[in-house]
């Protein structure tokens, strides 16, 4: 046993220096992120609960300026969750139709808002565990919720921060959830939420999913540009 624990421990210790490095150059990244997008953070506009909630499923698929467009004209007719779970289903499509899968959506929000109004008592709750449950919100956008709603730190990952986790060299896996562990496993709990909004700010301002721009991204010189081509332009 003494004999061979040298090696398995020379393994080990690199390891856990491979992931140290690792941790401190997301740290950095971070920082720098932080002092190019000193203002990152949710593009959705909500007042309560029920209104992040569905802002946050309106959201699919569909960009946060035209969510913000349609919510005013949706939470006036619906303002609250059983209000909205029962709703006419047409009259709802199309208040949300310039959403995109407006009819997955409608169908999703109203069934969403009665298991809410049958179990919860028309509240949204802060659990990510229990929002997962809900029609149209998988466990990205439970975490959104979940952690707009400080019940736990999070960090959801989306397509931004899912092309940035592989760029910048933090996680294999094409897996949001396994992206989302690997990212974790890099901070603190206290600097997840940060992060999660940082890297969508910059995956829509520089580092582009068809030609990133390189040459003008503030962690060049941290980044491995995993499956970047082109040069820096």
């Amino acid at each position: 046993m003494t004999e061979n624990s040298g090696p398995a421990e020379s393994a080990f210790e690199k390891m856990a220096e491979k992931k140290n490095d690792k941790a401190a150059r997301f740290a950095d990244v971070l920082d720098r992120l932080a002092a190019a997008y000193p203002d990152a953070r949710i593009a959705l506009d909500f007042r309560d609960p029920y209104q992040l909630l569905v802002a946050v499923v309106l959201s699919a698929q569909c960009t946060d300026r035209r969510v913000n467009e349609v919510t005013p004209a949706l939470f006036s007719r619906y303002p609250t969750t059983c209000a909205l779970a029962e709703a006419e289903r047409t009259s709802l499509e199309s208040l949300i139709r310039p959403c995109g899968l407006f009819r997955a959506k409608a169908r999703a929000l109203t069934e969403a808002c009665r298991l809410l109004c049958d179990r919860f008592g028309g509240e949204v709750p802060a659990s990510r565990a229990d929002l997962a449950l809900l029609p149209g919100l998988g466990n990205k956008s439970a975490g959104v919720v979940s952690m707009h709603l400080g019940a736990a730190p999070a960090l959801p990952v989306d397509t931004h921060v899912a092309r940035l986790a592989y760029r910048l060299g933090l996680s294999s896996s094409d897996q949001p959830d396994r992206i989302e562990q690997d990212l974790r496993a890099l901070l603190p709990p206290e600097r997840w939420s940060a992060a999660h909004h940082l890297l969508i700010a910059h995956g829509r301002g520089i580092c582009l999913a068809r030609k990133p721009r390189c040459a003008s991204c503030p962690v060049l010189g941290l980044c491995p540009r995993r499956g970047v081509r082109a040069a820096p332009s």
